[in-house]
C-alpha cells in the first residue's frame, strides 16, 4: 500500500484529497461490504460519496453492464440511443415536471453546468442566486457559484452570484427563530437581494439538503416560499437533487418534495445514486427552458450506452424493491440509535437527517466551535472498527456524513452504530 501510496502522491495533484493518514485501495465489494487491498472488511456507510446507491456489485446491474457492452460500448448523442431514450422517459415521468426533457452528462457538476447555461440562455440573464454553505460541483462555473470556502479555490466566475440564507437551520443569525419566522426572515433576505441587484437574475439554485455542507436543510416549504417570490420575477429555480435523489431521504423521491406547495422546479439535475458507480449525470427541465439553446450541441459521453444501461437495471432495482421505503424505515431506526448514543457525548452538538442521509456534528465542549481534530479522530477510528463514513461541513462546522446503500439491512444499521458509538467515545 505505501508504494501505490508513494506512486500516487509522484503523479497526482497535491489537491486530490485522500481519506486516513493511511489511505485504503478498495478492491471489491459486495452488498454493503467492500474490501481492501490489505484483505480488511469494512461496512460501507459512504457509498463512494452517497454513489453506490443500491448496493455494491449488484448483479443485475452488473449483467446490464456486461450484456451492453457485448453488444455496443459507445455511439454519441448523434445517433439513436435506445437505453438512452428509455432511462429519459422513466426519470422525466418520476420528475414531477411538466412536458419533461432530460439531458445526460457525466457527473452531477456537468450536470449543473448545464442547468446553468439553460437557465442563463432562457433568462438572458447571468446573474445567479444561490445558498451560503453550498456545493454544486468543481468545473469553472459551479465553483464559482458554491457557497462553501472550503471547495471554493478561486473567486473568479462567469456569473455574477448572490447569496442568500436559508441552507442552514440551526447556525447563523436566525438560528434562534421559530420554523415560520426564520422562513419569512429568509424570504425577506431573498427579497433584499433581488432589491438590489442590477438587471435580470436568471435562476435560483439549491441543493434540499446540502451535502458537502454537513447535511444542512431547512425547515419545509422554504423553497416554496421563495418559488412565490422567484415567480414576481420569472426566475427560474434549480433544485440540484444530486445527493438528495432517488429515495434516499426516505420521505420524498427528490428533495425538493419537501418543498412542493408552489410546484416542482423549472429544473432538476441529478447524478450519483442513479448509476450506482457508473457516470451519470443529467438534467431535468420544462420543455420550453431545455429547448431554449439556439446552438447546437451533442454530448460524447453523455447518455452512453453501458452506463444508460446501468442506470435503467438500477432504478427498476430500486422501484421494484421500495428502497426509498427502507431508507425511511431503517433510516429512521439508525438516526434514533445515533441520537441516543450522541446524547451522552458533551462534543456532539447535532444529529440530523432524513432516511439514510445523516449528519453527525462535532463541536469543541463548552466553546460550540468545529472540533476538526475530532472528526479526523472518529473517521479513523470508525476505519480500524470497519466502518467506512465521510466528512462534510463549511468553515464554521465539522460533520460526519452518513450515508449507505439504500438496501442497509436494520443489522447492519446496529452493527454500524455500535462501531461509530465506540469511535465517538474514543476520539
Amino acid at each position: 500500500m505505501t508504494d501505490l501510496y508513494d506512486r500516487h502522491r509522484a503523479v497526482m495533484p497535491e489537491w486530490l484529497n485522500l481519506y486516513y493518514q493511511q489511505p485504503i485501495e478498495l478492491t471489491h465489494g459486495e452488498g454493503r461490504y467492500v474490501w481492501g487491498a490489505d484483505g480488511r472488511k469494512y461496512l460501507d456507510f459512504f457509498g463512494g460519496i452517497l454513489t453506490t446507491m443500491t448496493a455494491h456489485a449488484l448483479p443485475e446491474v452488473t449483467k446490464a453492464v456486461s450484456e451492453q457492452a457485448g453488444r455496443i460500448i459507445h455511439s454519441s448523442t448523434l445517433y439513436l440511443n435506445r437505453p438512452m431514450v428509455e432511462l429519459a422517459e422513466r426519470i422525466a415521468a418520476l420528475s414531477g415536471i411538466p412536458d419533461a426533457r432530460v439531458f445526460f452528462t457525466t457527473s452531477g457538476t456537468e450536470a449543473n453546468d448545464a442547468a446553468l447555461l439553460l437557465a442563463t440562455a432562457h433568462r438572458r440573464a447571468n446573474q445567479i442566486v444561490a445558498i451560503r454553505n453550498s456545493y454544486h460541483g468543481r468545473s469553472f462555473t459551479t465553483v464559482g457559484i458554491t457557497g462553501n470556502q472550503s471547495w471554493s479555490p478561486t473567486s473568479l466566475s462567469p456569473l455574477q452570484t448572490l447569496y442568500v440564507h436559508g441552507g442552514v437551520r440551526n447556525r447563523g443569525p436566525y438560528a434562534s427563530l421559530s420554523d415560520a419566522e426564520f422562513t419569512a426572515a429568509c424570504v425577506a433576505d431573498l427579497r433584499d437581494m433581488l432589491g438590489q441587484a442590477r438587471g435580470e437574475v436568471a435562476a435560483l439554485i439549491a441543493e434540499p439538503i446540502q451535502g458537502v455542507g454537513g447535511f444542512t436543510s431547512p425547515p419545509d416549504g422554504l423553497y416554496a416560499a421563495f418559488r412565490e417570490v422567484l415567480a414576481e420575477h420569472g426566475i427560474l429555480w434549480i433544485s440540484d437533487e444530486v445527493q438528495t435523489g432517488w429515495g434516499r431521504t426516505g420521505e420524498h423521491f427528490w428533495g425538493w418534495q419537501a418543498h412542493a406547495r408552489s410546484g416542482p422546479p423549472d429544473m432538476l439535475t441529478f447524478a450519483k445514486g442513479i448509476g450506482n458507480g457508473m457516470s451519470i449525470g443529467g438534467v431535468v427541465a420544462r420543455a420550453e427552458v431545455m429547448n431554449s439553446l439556439d446552438a447546437r450541441s451533442i454530448s460524447t459521453f453523455g447518455g452512453s450506452p453501458v452506463t444508460m444501461a446501468a442506470g435503467l437495471a438500477n432504478l427498476t432495482y430500486l422501484l421494484e424493491h421500495d428502497l426509498q421505503g427502507n431508507a425511511r424505515r431503517v433510516g429512521g431506526l439508525l438516526i434514533e440509535r445515533l441520537r441516543a448514543i450522541c446524547a451522552q457525548l458533551p462534543g456532539v452538538r447535532e444529529v440530523r437527517g432524513r432516511g439514510l442521509m445523516i449528519g453527525i456534528e462535532l463541536v469543541e465542549p463548552g466553546t460550540g466551535e468545529p472540533d476538526r481534530r475530532a472528526v479526523a479522530a472518529v473517521l479513523e477510528a470508525a476505519r480500524e472498527g470497519g466502518l467506512l463514513i465521510g466528512l462534510g461541513g463549511a468553515h464554521s462546522t465539522s460533520v460526519l456524513r452518513v450515508a449507505p446503500p439504500l438496501s442497509l439491512t436494520v443489522a447492519e444499521a446496529e452493527e454500524g452504530a455500535a462501531i461509530l458509538e465506540q469511535a465517538l467515545r474514543s476520539a
